[in-house]
């Protein structure tokens, strides 16, 4: 029982992380029924500028949580700054080419933004600062950090703020409208052009959030981090319904406690064959299964394709 709380508790806790990572993919989908491949890369540009500028920050005698609030406001300025200029750049010239067109031009912005980030870095890891001191709590013979605990809070703010946005405000109507209709919205006098860059932009931003939080979790930020991270938060987009904000996370969050139960308890009964190190595994297989047999995902519903 101890086994599997753990375990549950670390699904749990990377589910967070791709959750808020799908989060990106949903919204962009939603709009724009585009699969922004580039994404997982603007997660891995924010990771390697918040690491960047904590550790550079990190013995200033600024305080822990300054410095981390430094170090995210420069990563999710510099996230929002790409996603405007890979949407303006590389894919509005594109919403009404063959659906091939946009996702190639989607790997291609994925491919520069990972060797720009190898120019600008290097090939080395980069180890995320030991800015808080680490504190281990125990329940019920499971164990967690202070700093998973930072994870799961921040991640949970960032996604119910996202909510509020979309469903409360008037930016969130005019994304939903956008989303719905763009040739409509645009006669009602919504500029869906602004609204596309802001999508893009609000996604960055969860971005860079994300990027902070998995270098936090990993303790290392590297330039080939977003490849394997992207397809995973698109493997929980798709479980949950893309498209779907609701379903993002709860897509994130099953695949998460999936992942980690199958490296788990599949690893012992194979010993140690399917442990963790081949956990990436389970993620796919279950991108298979959902496509297979719910290609809508758990929350999404099926409509016809827009003409």
């Amino acid at each position: 029982m101890d086994i599997f709380l753990q375990q549950l508790l670390n699904g749990l806790i990377l589910g967070c992380l791709y959750a808020l990572v799908a989060l990106g993919y949903t919204m962009v989908y939603g709009i724009l029924e585009l699969i922004n491949f580039a994404h997982g890369e603007v997660v891995m540009v924010g990771a390697m500028i918040a690491v960047t500028v904590l550790t550079s920050v990190a013995g200033s005698g600024l305080p822990v949580p300054l410095a981390i609030l430094i170090a995210l406001a420069a990563a999710a300025t510099v996230c929002v700054l790409a996603a405007l200029l890979i949407e303006r750049v590389a894919y509005r010239p594109l919403r009404r080419a063959p659906r091939l067109a946009p996702l190639i031009t989607a790997i291609g912005a994925s491919i520069v933004l990972q060797n720009l980030a190898m120019i600008i870095w290097g090939r080395q890891y980069l180890a995320f600062p030991a800015v808080l001191e680490l504190k281990v709590y125990e329940w019920m013979g499971a164990t967690v950090t202070n700093v998973q605990m930072l994870i799961v809070v921040t991640a949970a703010s960032a996604m119910a703020g996202l909510l509020l946005l979309v469903n409360r405000t008037r930016l969130g109507r005019a994304m939903r409208a956008t989303a719905q209709n763009q040739e409509v919205a645009g006669l009602m006098g919504v500029d869906v052009n602004r609204v596309i860059a802001v999508t893009f932009a609000v996604g960055a931003a969860l971005a860079a959030v994300a990027g902070l939080l998995i270098s936090a979790y990993y303790g290392i930020a590297h330039y080939a981090m977003g490849f394997i991270l992207g397809l995973k938060a698109f493997t929980a987009a798709v479980l949950g319904g893309i498209g779907n904000i609701a379903g993002a996370v709860l897509g994130g969050l099953l695949l998460g406690v999936l992942e980690s139960l199958g490296a788990g308890y599949i690893g012992d009964l194979t010993g140690g064959f399917l442990g963790s190190h081949y956990q990436d595994i389970f993620a796919f297989f279950i991108l298979i299964l959902v496509l297979v047999f719910r290609p809508s995902g758990l929350l999404g519903e099926r409509t016809p394709e827009r003409a």
